[in-house]
């Protein structure tokens, strides 16, 4: 008895310790290691949702080897058990390839931030304002408040356009006014009506230039930049404020029209 216990309980006592010793102290290795890794990355200014996931996936895997560590202090054959992960990952793998599409998309959309969260950006054929960002799905608020879902992929494998990212833009709009009219009036006053709106900036100065002789007008550029937020209110209380002031002063604005002319025939009798 004295023997079988020497030969087979006392090596198993000790390589179960072993393995419990492994496991205790690996999984706080793990976390320690984990809370390091969280406050280096923190300090590089990573985005926190990134840090996150950055950290649970070091995590999962740090804990894979304390555990494969310990099975192997138990006689485990670990080369099978790893070879099993590995197969069992890759098949995983080849079933998730969309996910994982999205995935990779996600973190590379974390990592070189081409939008924020609050940004109105057209990107995958939406148009919208972003209001998250996760690993594998953006969500964006269109226009009318609707609520649009697009993953990860589709947008970063799109161009993106982010009217939100500087902090001016330039407004372009083109006026016609007819042929007869006095050209030098009609540019005088599109000047006068950017020099009375406060929300058109100075510098850099707003452009009011002749742009074509089109076949029933002549069309000016007008190219105002203003704060990214008066955007739209300047664009649409200019092209008001040009139609009224137009009217006023007798100049005109050309728009589509079609002669029809008749011809009656007389037959001989």
């Amino acid at each position: 008895m004295e023997s079988f216990s020497q030969d087979y309980i006392l090596p198993w006592a000790i390589n179960i310790g072993m393995a419990l010793a492994i496991f205790v102290i690996g999984r706080w290795a793990a976390k320690l290691l984990i809370n390091i890794l969280a406050r280096v990355l923190r300090k590089t200014k990573m985005d926190q949702m990134l840090v996150n996931f950055v950290t649970s996936i070091a995590h999962a895997l740090l804990l894979l080897f304390v555990v494969v560590a310990a099975l192997g202090e138990l006689g485990v054959d670990t080369t099978s058990l790893i070879a099993l992960i590995g197969a069992a990952g890759l098949a995983i793998g080849l079933s998730l390839q969309d996910s994982l599409k999205n995935f990779a998309a996600g973190v590379m959309l974390i990592v070189f931030r081409p939008f924020r969260e609050g940004d109105f950006v057209e990107a995958g054929g939406v148009s919208g304002i972003v209001e998250h960002i996760t690993i594998f799905n953006s969500v964006f608020r269109t226009g009318d408040n609707r609520e649009i879902i697009l993953p990860n992929g589709k947008i970063y494998n799109d161009s993106i356009v982010n009217y939100s990212k500087r902090d001016t833009r330039r407004v372009d709009m083109v006026f016609g006014i007819g042929y007869g009219d006095d050209l030098q009036k009609a540019k005088r006053i599109l000047q006068e009506i950017l020099e009375q709106d406060e929300r058109v900036l100075k510098d850099p100065a707003p452009v009011v230039n002749v742009a074509a002789l089109a076949d029933s007008s002549v069309n000016f550029n007008v190219r105002p930049w203003v704060k990214t937020a008066d955007y739209w209110p300047v664009l649409w209380d200019t092209t008001e404020k040009v139609k009224m002031e137009f009217d006023r002063q007798g100049i005109s604005i050309p728009f589509p029209q079609m002669d029809v002319h008749l011809h009656s025939e007389q037959k001989a009798d």
